[in-house]
């Protein structure tokens, strides 16, 4: 009998006697099964066994506590920050390194405000260049005009993480393009594998720590190992170690031993979680999107204890049922959704690099920490070596929220499982087949829009994956909301209740349900503001206002999820909308006015949102225009998208003119420009409009001029000094804002 088989019989003798034990004293056993932070599939286990052994899959104490620091921070710097690039060449002088002042306290201050548990600094990104004075490279610092070359990032850094309470990871490029571009470079030089001492000694650089490993390795992945060294012994405990797939260039067929990596990583920093491998993984994106169900428990076809190469797991599906039948091993992995607080990973300016706003950020926080994720947000320091303002006023805020909803605990003298409602983290409740229904009296109403719900997935893994929440409403249970699974932690959301009884019911699982804790909060939802938006068929729609933020867009309306049971309201008669104003409840046909709405939310009626709308454009058509680029012909100043335009040629003034036809003879008043706000070119400045009876001969009737377009490029609204009536008209641009040769129209309307 080889060793596999015996350790696979062993591990099914062991299991059965667990079910036998736990038979005798409970007929609903809790384990049936051992646990284990990996466990494989045999050749003839069931779609049930399959199912059984996922719910018997539990994370390890490393990963547990990576999912306890719930809200993580990035942060991106280095040469990129000072060249305005997102990625490096590798060959940039490191005098562009121009740092002049750095205030690593002013970061950790800031991230503990947001209520941040562990920051992650990249160390080494793809260029090479480092930020710690390491003995195995010039590239970095040591040859910067920061602290004339004696300055060290990460040893302030530590320093700062120690003196707020927040732990230290470390982004470690694999990849490097330093050492690829170097002519002496270490990557990819077809050196030979040998056995190398870690870490290799430096002349009159010695360790405190006098640990050495051997490692049969070239030359690259000995520097690797010399720098990873450097890093887990010098700075302090380190709790995370980074590293991602990026490849921006190969060289050589260069191969990475992660396995030897991983033995200097448990060795040196025990209690690191090591991202982009088995301890944790990307969730598939970087805009801060979520699936609703994030199973943590990921199939396998190899030993994710023995792999070396971790491919991206980016399906909507991870680890559904059909899923965990396709691998030949189960393995706990959780997940970090990771984004940008700005529009890139590096800093680049404050004027054109947007900052995403409060809703936002607290927002994903809700989706990624509430929905059995962590949440690693990148702040990127600007050039002066401090967060700028703008950032961090947005984490303060969030960590206000964050703190007014979910530090008070509404349940906290409520009746109830009090293994539920205790703060002992060892203590849990195992629910019969029969008791999959678990009620909680408060002492009196109060206001509740969020329940938390955790697993106990320390000791039992994760089994739930249907759920739902009732409140007590006027003498009957209402369903609050309904969802998937929970695992470290689900939050719901739902709109506000005022209630003294909750119900919760569990509706489906993978084994026998275990549950460790439940909370329910409140969050003082704020009226949003409204945009509204009018179809090219003439139907307005309103609805809360995305944010204006559009790098690696999640597709999700922030302000939309945190009002749940918001009420619009709106006018079309030029009258500010009220409480007893129209409700709005589905789009609907307008042209040629102004429609007035807002938000009330709990009682308060939030700004008002108004918007002039111009005739209907369903049977406009161009006549013709003086020219059109390619992507930007004529059709789109009138498709109701002010996220397209027209643009003109780089030619002579004639030929920047659009002719259209509105399809029907009619009387206008009065016309609106609404600039692109994607470039900063084309902005008209003046010009001329006609009118005409057939299309053929014109009539010059108005002249315009618009000013400071560049600077505030908001829709403009010209009256004419006549009313005219017409089916043609054509629109001729004389001056473009900026002594640009290309103009260009967003949105073109008409009024009668």
């Amino acid at each position: 009998m080889t060793k596999s088989t015996l350790t696979k019989t062993l591990f099914k003798i062991v299991s059965l006697l667990l079910v036998v034990a736990s038979c005798i004293e409970n007929p609903k056993p809790v384990l049936n099964l051992a646990t284990a932070n990996t466990i494989e599939i045999d050749g003839d286990d069931s779609k049930d066994s399959v199912i059984l052994k996922a719910a018997h899959v539990i994370p390890s104490k490393n990963q547990l506590n990576a999912l306890k620091d719930e809200f993580i921070a990035f942060v991106h710097f280095g040469p990129n920050t000072f060249t305005k690039l997102e990625w490096g060449n590798g060959m940039e002088n490191p005098s562009v390194f121009n740092l002049e002042n750095l205030d690593t306290d002013q970061w950790c201050s800031a991230m503990k405000d947001a209520g941040m548990k562990k920051v992650i600094i990249t160390a080494k990104h793809h260029d090479g260049f480092v930020l710690w004075q390491s003995r195995y490279t010039e590239h970095g610092v040591m040859s910067s005009p920061f602290k004339e070359g004696k300055g060290d990032v990460l040893k302030e850094l530590s320093v700062s993480c120690k003196k707020y309470g927040i732990k230290l990871g470390v982004y470690l490029s694999p990849a490097d393009l330093y050492q690829i571009e170097h002519k002496d470079g270490l990557y990819g030089n077809l050196s030979e594998y040998t056995t190398r001492t870690i870490p290799r000694p430096v002349q009159g650089r010695p360790f405190e720590n006098n640990t050495t490993f051997e490692f049969e390795v070239d030359d690259y992945n000995e520097y690797f190992l010399n720098q990873l060294f450097e890093l887990l012994t010098e700075y302090g405990p380190i709790d995370e170690v980074w590293f991602d797939g990026a490849h921006p260039k190969r060289k050589g067929g260069q191969q990475y031993k992660y396995r030897d990596w991983k033995k200097l990583i448990t060795a040196l920093a025990p209690n690191a979680v090591v991202f982009g491998k088995e301890g944790t993984r990307w969730c598939g994106n970087e805009a801060g999107a979520t699936r609703d169900t994030e199973w943590n428990v990921i199939p396998y076809t190899e030993d994710p204890r023995t792999m070396n190469l971790f491919a991206d797991i980016t399906g909507e599906d991870v680890a559904g049922v059909d899923k965990l039948m396709e691998g030949k091993y189960l393995h706990y992995q959780p997940a970090e959704t990771n984004t940008s607080i700005r529009e890139g990973w590096f800093y680049r300016n404050d004027d054109e690099q947007k900052v995403r706003n409060t809703d936002d950020v607290f927002d994903i926080y809700e989706r990624s920490v509430g929905g059995n994720s962590i949440f690693l947000l990148n702040i990127p320091p600007n050039r002066e070596g401090r967060f700028s303002d703008e950032d961090v006023n947005v984490l303060k805020e969030t960590g206000i929220r964050i703190k007014e909803t979910y530090g008070i605990d509404l349940l906290e003298n409520a009746d109830g499982p009090v293994e539920l409602l205790d703060e002992d983290e060892d203590t849990f409740l195992a629910l019969d087949n029969d008791k999959l229904m678990l009620e909680f009296t408060l002492p009196k109403g109060v206001k509740i829009n969020r329940f938390a719900i955790q697993e106990d997935i320390k000791r039992h893994g994760e089994r739930v994956s249907y759920h739902a929440l009732d409140a007590w409403v006027d003498g009957m249970w209402k369903e609050l909301v309904v969802s998937t699974n929970i695992g470290y932690k689900r939050i719901l959301r739902f709109p506000e209740v005022t209630t003294n009884k909750l119900r919760l019911r569990i509706l489906d699982f993978r084994a026998i349900p275990v549950l460790q804790k439940v909370t329910a909060h409140y969050y003082k939802s704020r009226p949003p503001i409204l945009d509204m938006h009018r179809s090219e068929l003439g139907m307005v729609d309103i609805a809360p206002k995305m944010s204006d933020f559009k790098w690696k867009p999640h597709g999700e309306n922030a302000s939309g999820n945190l009002t749940k049971g918001m009420k619009i309201v709106y006018t079309t008669n030029g009258e500010a909308p009220n409480e007893s104003s129209t409700v709005f409840s589905k789009p609907f046909a307008f042209a040629n006015g102004t429609v007035k709405a807002a938000a009330i939310m709990n009682g308060e009626l939030g700004s008002v949102t108004e918007l002039s709308f111009g005739m209907l454009k369903d049977n406009w058509k161009v006549l013709n225009t003086g020219s059109s680029k390619n992507d930007h012909n004529a059709e789109k100043l009138f498709d109701e998208d002010i996220e397209t335009y027209w643009q003109s040629n780089e030619s002579g003034v004639n030929n920047h003119f659009v002719a259209l036809d509105l399809g029907e003879e009619t009387e206008i008043t009065a016309f609106k420009y609404t600039p692109p706000t994607t470039i900063s070119t084309g902005m008209i400045e003046k010009g001329i409009m006609y009118i005409s009876k057939d299309g053929i001969k014109w009539q010059e009737k108005e002249t315009f001029e618009f000013g400071n377009l560049i600077n505030d490029p908001t829709p403009r609204f010209f009256e004419f000094k006549n009313s005219y009536s017409t089916r043609y008209v054509k629109f001729k641009v004389v001056e473009i804002a900026g002594s640009n040769s290309s103009a260009a129209i967003a949105e073109l309307d008409f009024y009668k």
